[in-house]
């Protein structure tokens, strides 16, 4: 199995340490990986303000990139639900629709395609797990818990099986966070508010860290609590599923 590892930018700008644990765990789990070094922004910031039209070449790079591999895994819902969703090329079509097919968000990967049911991982602390609405709505990652007498959870599912670890219980499961991409710049009120909700709920319920599978969720979230000087710490959750 050849998978090619997709680092959207803000992570390999901001928060390197989740694709440094993104690669060490899939090398653990015996996944042969790949890191194309050429690989630039996926193009969403520009689709999510109303300017797909200007992510041609954004679409062409990824597809040069990522094409030929058996699977493209990022620790991204929302640059992966935007490939899903949005990658086309019309010199190599083809090529768009088999990565639009192959491309997945870690945990997705881990629990659908491995289908792992022992992480080697030790994480004693209680943790808050944050459900982004990409992961959630888009990629269904999790049910949403209104239209459910069953909810699951694939994040949960894995974070269940790390040693030590405590997951609290939010008042608000489903919440957004007020992230939304460009939506926090657009609508900074809003967004803070929204994020300071979600933040509490945390705080609230004892969380001693908060994880998602979205690193964009988290460092909005990460702001606040920085603001609020507390001593809750946000970690990607490839960095506990690989922790020792």
């Amino acid at each position: 199995m050849k998978v090619g590892l997709f680092v959207p930018c803000y992570i390999d700008q901001f928060y390197p340490n989740a694709a440094i644990a993104t690669l060490n765990l899939l090398k653990k789990l015996g996944v042969d990986v790949y890191y194309p070094l050429n690989q630039t922004c996926c193009g969403q910031p520009m689709a999510n303000s109303g300017y797909e039209h200007l992510t041609k070449n954004c679409n062409s790079l990824f597809i040069q990139n990522f094409a030929g591999f058996d699977y493209i895994v990022s620790p991204s819902g929302s640059c992966v639900l935007h490939i899903k969703d949005h990658l086309h090329d019309d010199q190599r079509e083809q090529d768009a629709r088999n990565i639009r097919h192959k491309v997945y968000e870690l945990v997705e990967f881990l629990t659908d395609v491995l289908k792992v049911e022992n992480i080697t991982a030790s994480f004693p602390y209680k943790v808050g797990l944050h459900q982004s609405c990409h992961g959630q709505r888009g990629l269904h990652l999790s049910s949403m818990t209104e239209l459910v007498d069953v909810p699951f959870s694939k994040p949960m599912q894995l974070l269940n099986q790390v040693k030590g670890l405590e997951i609290i219980e939010l008042t608000r499961p489903d919440e957004c966070c007020g992230f939304g991409g460009t939506f926090c710049v657009a609508e900074e009120a809003v967004s803070a508010k929204m994020g300071k909700d979600r933040v509490e709920d945390h705080l609230m319920n004892g969380a001693e860290f908060i994880t998602a599978a979205d690193m964009s969720c988290l460092m909005h979230m990460e702001g606040i609590l920085k603001r609020k000087n507390s001593q809750v710490k946000v970690l990607h959750i490839a960095e506990i599923l690989n922790a020792e």
